[in-house]
């Protein structure tokens, strides 16, 4: 568990951070790292806060993530407070930006839903295109590298492969907007989602056929859309490394959890080989950000700490 930092020192490094830079650089820049960039999500954290009714303080998930060398994290929308700025407020972003620069943290990534993006409705599916470029603007700001997106909801009366072509096209035009930007746009697909298998996901990304719309490593995911066989390396070796744009990263008992979304674990807490992962990673030349995904795990700090002992460990043999 972290050590707690108490109000008094969160804000003076805010305060520090705000004197040094008027654009958000606010802490001294940590070594170039030539090999995975690791970082925590905040998913883990918000569901911990909603599903067994505990108090994570951001300042304090911070710190942690900073005294055991992350290198960055990946926002949410709604946690810990509110939906995320406009990117033309511009007062709001740098403020939220110098937030995590003061922990000398890095906002790899922003997550985005992406339900409009296979709306049967032209009209709908260019108003979700108007919100994605608008979020690019955002991570552009924010220093990120990716821009997560997660496309829920029903089929709203269309069939399935109309929803995978519609989704397909307006994710190639995802990826000519990010690559504008100098960004990449990454999907996932989930058990309880409508797109919820590996053939699926190949359509989602050979669809789109383009170099900055890439997919999201998750193994849990991976694992039940591959029947549980305890080896969710072998659909990533089938989709790619290098089409692979960012890892959330985890254990799994290839189980749902709660009749939700795939069983997210520390590492050695489930029976997946984590190594076996990495390995394949690092040898197909990932080189990419990987985050521990803590998502509805009870204590989200005991797994980041599992995961990255791993992460750290498959690097180093």
């Amino acid at each position: 568990m972290a050590q707690q930092i108490c109000r008094r020192t969160a804000f003076k490094l805010l305060a520090t951070g705000a004197a040094t830079s008027m654009i958000g650089l606010a802490a001294e820049p940590k070594p170039q790292n030539t090999k995975w960039k690791t970082a925590i999500g905040l998913n883990g954290f918000q569901s911990g806060s909603r599903n067994y009714k505990k108090n994570y303080p951001i300042w304090e998930v911070l710190d942690f993530a900073a005294r055991h060398s992350f290198d960055g994290i990946e926002l949410v929308s709604d946690w810990p407070s509110g939906g995320y700025p406009a990117s033309t407020e511009n007062e709001r972003v740098r403020a939220l930006r110098r937030f995590y620069d003061a922990f000398g943290l890095r906002i790899f990534s922003i997550q985005l839903g992406a339900g409009g993006a296979f709306d049967p409705a032209e009209s709908a599916r260019r108003a979700w295109l108007a919100e994605f470029r608008d979020r690019v603007a955002l991570a552009k700001q924010l220093g990120c590298d990716c821009v997560g997106l997660w496309p829920g909801g029903g089929l709203r009366g269309q069939t399935l492969d109309e929803a995978i072509a519609r989704l397909a096209g307006t994710f190639g035009e995802s990826g000519r907007i990010a690559a504008d930007a100098g960004l990449i746009a990454c999907f996932e697909i989930e058990p309880p989602f409508v797109f919820n298998t590996e053939d699926h996901y190949l359509r989602i990304l050979h669809g789109a056929n383009h170099p900055a719309l890439k997919g999201i490593y998750d193994p849990s995911h991976f694992e039940l859309m591959t029947g549980s066989t305890g080896k969710p390396e072998e659909m990533l070796r089938r989709v790619g490394v290098q089409n692979i744009g960012y890892v959330q990263f985890c254990d799994t008992d290839g189980t749902l959890r709660d009749g939700g979304t795939s069983k997210h674990l520390a590492c050695g807490d489930g029976y997946v080989d984590c190594a076996k992962s990495l390995k394949l990673l690092k040898d197909g030349g990932f080189r990419g950000w990987i985050m521990v995904d803590e998502w509805e795990v009870p204590d989200p700090y005991e797994a980041c700490v599992k995961c990255k002992q791993a992460i750290d460990q498959a690097w180093g043999a």
